[in-house]
């Protein structure tokens, strides 16, 4: 009985230092990052100039290529709008722009409009751009993001912003329901790759960019569990010699990754 009772005795004693502990360490709260709200009629020049920064940076993938890697041209280090109307006025440009604001606009959602010599899809003679629409997945930037990315391009270098501040955020008739559209699944590999901007930043099918890893020969070097896996989750593991500046892809449906990871998980660079 004794020793029922020492051991009892020694069991809440445990209990009420660890019970003791938790209040003195603080607290740790975990909780699942909150998506970001614009309050369009707060924004002054400087909050939208500063919003476009940071979708340049994340939302918007255009770190990706435009680095110092020379995927694409490193925007950051030249004056953007002098070099817009330098591009206008080329005999190579085939769009509507008049200036600076429009090209920006034109390059991001018509981006084959001008390719910057040197910077083409290989064998096209630098007339097919590499670079995704950005309203389209995997993207899919808004209007307004657009244009505060425009505002950033404009305003790094001194320039004025000339894009107007957006007012009011659209608002969808009382009478009328607004339904969000799907993007259509892909329905094979090419699709995929094409759909998400694989191309953009992987060699892959007949398509090169050092700026990733090479696909065609990933099956060598990974099973098909950890190509998934690199989709899924692309920064937990980084491939030796290449920057960790792939993003996820939230709106990949599952169908659409096992289609590709099973694909990929087939390519070791033999001839097909």
């Amino acid at each position: 009985m004794k020793a029922l009772l020492k051991s009892l005795g020694f069991s809440v004693a445990l209990i009420l230092v660890f019970a003791s502990v938790t209040y003195v360490l603080p607290q740790v709260k975990g909780e699942a990052p909150e998506e970001e709200t614009v309050v369009v009629g707060e924004l002054s020049i400087e909050s939208f100039v500063a919003l476009g920064e940071k979708l340049y940076r994340g939302k918007g993938t255009c770190t990706l290529c435009h680095n110092n890697l020379g995927r694409a041209p490193d925007l950051l280090t030249y004056d953007v709008v002098k070099v817009s109307l330098e591009r206008i006025a080329d005999e190579r440009y085939e769009g509507k722009a008049g200036d600076d604001e429009n090209y920006l606009r034109e390059s991001l959602l018509q981006p084959s409009i001008y390719v910057v010599t040197g910077f083409g899809k290989k064998g096209s003679n630098d007339t097919e751009s590499p670079m995704p629409v950005v309203d389209q997945p995997p993207i899919q930037l808004s209007e307004l993001e657009i244009d505060a990315i425009i505002a950033f391009m404009q305003n790094k270098d001194g320039n004025p912003v000339t894009v107007a501040l957006p007012t009011a955020a659209p608002t969808a008739d009382k009478d009328t329901e607004v339904v969000a559209e799907r993007p259509a699944l892909a329905q094979t590999p090419e699709e995929v790759i094409a759909k998400f901007g694989c191309a953009a930043c992987h060699t892959v099918l007949a398509t090169e960019s050092p700026v990733g890893p090479n696909l065609n020969d990933v099956g060598k070097r990974l099973q098909l569990d950890q190509i998934r896996n690199s989709i899924v989750d692309p920064q937990a593991v980084i491939a030796e010699g290449f920057p960790p500046i792939m993003p996820p892809f939230p709106t990949m449906a599952l169908a659409e990754l096992e289609l590709i990871s099973g694909f990929l998980a087939q390519q070791t660079g033999a001839q097909q």
